[in-house]
């Protein structure tokens, strides 16, 4: 194939992702995933309806949102597994963001959610198309761990009036749904209760007993049995009620600057969690399969997925980790198992719709009750508590914050917490004192400090393990002013990136010392580091012949500038060169050193950002050198 056919098949594929995976299509892989996506329409069935109710929704608008959203984001993502639909984090959400603007339940808190999930979709688009997709990876698993923790209790607390049978007006916070519900615990109903720890007690044990089997259909079916023999003229215990036999009717949600302007902190958070929820879904279940995903596409598919469903009923989606397990569990093979559960799911709803008028309310609550109880992560709460008190801190504030603030504050503020701790890290990078080994075999530098090796009164090397940013000059400039030795290397292999204020702190160093009588140097420089010192005359201010490709040369270097007076008194040592010849000798080496060297960082100083040479890249220069 010609490369402008490869160019084209390339665009094609970029635009259309799905022609991807449709080779693999055939009879058998067609077969697996027809199973597989029966078994996920059965699954997503009851818990549609108790998503919505979390969301303050209709029954019908969850199974809407398992139906489309699902589709687009097989056909556009990058997953051959990952199934999108309604999630316990993104309801809660949607409520919360919603329920302070409308009534749960209306016309107007339907429109606003529709609008809320299309500003989802848009900004999940805009963080694709701007490839920032790596934000992400900057909500820490701390955070995920901590939101979803706090999101199972909100939603616990939630639920206690369904399962009790109360008919309450809170504000839908969680200390007031808390307090409410306790300020009527006499008015609870026996035959509500009754029903709600049927239905959980049964999903628990025919889970652990019949693991393969459809717990949360079976344990609503023997629910809605012993309501119809508790109560079978539902006078005590209130029903879900017959939803909608029909495709999902096309939408418009409400687009007035108002409330755009009112849903968009809302809806950036939610963007947010969505696509860290479905990365690290899709991801998980990679690990198993062997497939390479492209994170930028999977981002651009949940987006699509969100901003088509917005149109067709369905409230914000996202990755399902129940049904993405079963749909790998159950032998999906690509993601026309998505479509097939879509469709199935379609069918069941045109068939079957007067099934949800037998599911009790109480039951969906003691449904949601076990749904939340596995989305509290235990076993990794126990190892982030172990791991660090940051790690910790952060889980606990968005743990705390996501029952106290609304759900969105509670992202960011763990978001801005990790990142908080994240720059107090990098803004205190380690630096180490090395130097030569004398039990080594070879030339080989080593930790002073764990050595307990003697210090040369004159020259002090050290390692910066970090960049040398903004943020990290006034930890690395106070270390450098308490160094008593007059002169300085800097060995920067682990120095990945130097800005413009880190360059001038270095050079205002340089200067200081020289003042002094003493001198900074630099070597194992990272050619990037380089064209940052080479910028606005830095490196020529601090010297080329100050700079080195490695220590050996620059320790050569420098011990001839050392005072000879010292080293006749000095019993240290540490260099080769002290065991040769004092300093200040005449070296016929070292002038022609020092112009290789120069040579050798003009070249990699001058180096194109787009073919980056590191230090170690092996440049012809005519010239000897001595090893250390």
């Amino acid at each position: 194939m010609s490369n402008q056919a490869q160019g084209k098949t390339k665009k094609w594929t970029r635009l259309l992702p799905f022609l991807q995976w449709t080779p693999m299509v055939n009879g058998a892989s067609l077969r697996a995933d027809a199973q597989a996506g029966l078994t996920n329409a059965i699954i997503v069935l009851p818990q549609g309806v108790a998503y919505a109710l979390i969301a303050g929704l209709p029954p019908e608008y969850g199974l809407y949102a398992a139906i489309v959203p699902a589709i687009i984001a097989a056909l556009f993502g990058s997953s051959w597994h990952l199934i999108s639909g309604p999630t316990a984090a993104m309801s809660i959400v949607v409520f919360t963001s919603v329920s302070p603007l409308a009534t749960p339940g209306t016309a107007e808190f339907i429109a606003l959610a529709l609008t809320l999930t299309l500003m989802k979709g848009v900004f999940q688009l805009v963080l694709a198309s701007a490839r920032l997709g790596i934000l992400v990876n900057f909500v820490s698993h701390s955070v995920v761990i901590g939101f979803t923790a706090g999101a199972a209790v909100v939603i616990v607390v939630s639920q206690l009036q369904n399962l009790l049978g109360l008919s309450l007006h809170t504000k839908g916070t969680f200390t007031d749904n808390g307090w409410q519900v306790l300020s009527h615990l006499n008015d609870a109903n026996p035959y509500s209760l009754a029903v709600g720890l049927t239905t959980l007690v049964a999903c628990v044990l025919i889970k652990k007993l019949l693991p393969r089997w459809p717990n949360m259909l079976m344990g609503l079916a023997l629910a809605s049995g012993l309501a119809f023999l508790l109560d079978p003229r539902q006078e005590h215990i209130v029903m879900v009620g017959a939803i909608p036999a029909s495709l999902p009717p096309l939408s418009i949600p409400d687009l007035s600057f108002s409330n755009i302007s009112a849903l968009s902190s809302g809806a950036l958070a939610i963007s947010i969690l969505g696509l860290v929820e479905a990365s690290s879904i899709a991801r998980a279940i990679a690990s198993r399969s062997h497939q390479r995903l492209d994170d930028n596409q999977e981002f651009i598919g949940q987006g699509l997925s969100n901003v088509v469903g917005a149109f067709f009923s369905s409230y914000a989606s996202s990755g399902s980790f129940t049904r993405t397990g079963v749909n790998f569990t159950s032998g999906a093979r690509t993601p026309m198992a998505a479509i097939f559960a879509s469709l199935f799911l379609l069918v069941i709803v045109q068939l079957f719709s007067g099934i949800t008028a037998w599911l009790p309310i109480p039951a969906m609550a003691g449904l949601l009750l076990m749904v939340a109880w596995n989305l509290i992560d235990f076993h990794h709460i126990k190892m982030i508590m172990r791991a660090a008190k940051s790690e910790a801190t952060v889980l606990i504030v968005t743990f705390a914050a996501t029952l106290l603030v609304a759900l969105e504050f509670a992202i960011y503020a763990g978001v801005i917490l990790s990142l908080v701790f994240y720059l107090k890290r990098t803004s205190h990078p380690r630096i180490v004192t090395i130097l030569p080994d004398p039990n080594a075999k070879h030339p080989l530098f080593t930790n002073a400090e764990k050595k307990r090796l003697p210090y040369c009164p004159q020259l002090r090397i050290i390692r910066i393990e970090g960049s040398l940013f903004f943020g990290a000059v006034n930890h690395v400039q106070e270390y450098l002013q308490s160094v008593r030795e007059p002169r300085i290397l800097i060995v920067g292999n682990g120095m990945n990136f130097v800005d413009m204020v880190g360059a001038e702190m270095l050079l205002q160093e340089a200067k200081r010392r020289r003042a002094e009588g003493g001198d900074l140097y630099l070597s194992n420089v990272k050619s990037g580091v380089l064209r940052i010192l080479n910028r606005n005359d830095i490196l020529k201010q601090l010297g080329r012949d100050h700079i080195f490709t490695n220590k050996g040369q620059a320790i050569h270097r420098i011990y001839q500038q050392l005072d000879a007076r010292v080293c006749q008194t000095c019993t240290a040592k540490i260099f080769q060169e002290c065991h040769i010849a004092p300093p200040g000798e005449k070296d016929p080496d070292a002038s022609t050193i020092s112009r290789a060297e120069a040579v050798k960082v003009e070249v990699l100083a001058q180096t194109p950002s787009t073919t980056d040479i590191p230090p170690t890249t092996n440049i012809i220069v005519t010239a000897p050198a001595k090893p250390t």
